[in-house]
């Protein structure tokens, strides 16, 4: 584990160093498309042992919406600019500053918002043993979430019986798991699309 820790950091400075000139692309974007807010999204996340940390990603939706924190493509309240940049994960870029100073890691279980980590018992709570990754197994089998949940009548319902059981059950099996190379296969698989089982 301290082997992936030291390979995270390393990789999120080199990263940030490299990427910083479609940081300001994108950030420059965001002010002009969508001035009613701020560029950056921040929301409290449940991390590592179940400490809350801030996690910050580029703004995709416009400031007055109160939707809940499933989001379904096509709403309303993800602007253009903001389906653009989820589509192709550029909102997600500014977590390369918390995989920087250690609240998250390239790969594990996305970081749920207060609630949902709540509802872990017995051995699922060893998900709250890792440090939770931009990328991991789950997030690739649902990839396209957001499609998936336009296409039922209940999308909370769908998320909370079906979609996040099932990311439970992975994300155990990879913590149970849990190595460098499995990371730079998950890694490679998100960065070229790759199906990964």
């Amino acid at each position: 584990m301290t082997l992936k820790y030291i390979f995270d950091r390393l990789m999120a400075l080199i990263g940030l160093l490299l990427l910083w000139p479609i940081l300001l692309i994108v950030a420059v974007l965001v002010r002009v498309k969508m001035p009613d807010g701020p560029i950056i999204f921040r929301q409290q996340r449940v991390g590592k042992g179940g400490r809350l940390f801030t996690i910050y990603k580029f703004r995709t939706m416009s400031v007055c919406h109160s939707g809940s924190s499933v989001s379904v493509a096509g709403e309303a309240r993800i602007t253009p600019l903001g389906a653009a940049l989820r589509k192709y994960k550029l909102d997600e870029l500014p977590e390369l500053w918390n995989v920087l100073i250690g609240d998250m890691s390239f790969v594990g279980p996305r970081p749920d918002v207060p609630g949902y980590a709540d509802k872990l018992q017995g051995d699922d709570r060893i998900i709250l043993t890792l440090r939770p990754g931009i990328t991991g197994p789950a997030t690739l089998k649902y990839r396209d979430e957001e499609s998936l949940l336009a296409t039922v009548d209940n999308p909370v319902k769908y998320n909370d019986t079906v979609i996040y059981p099932d990311k439970v059950r992975i994300n155990k099996q990879y913590a149970q798991h849990i190595s460098l190379l499995t990371d730079i296969h998950i890694i490679l698989a998100t960065l070229l699309n790759w199906t990964y089982e």
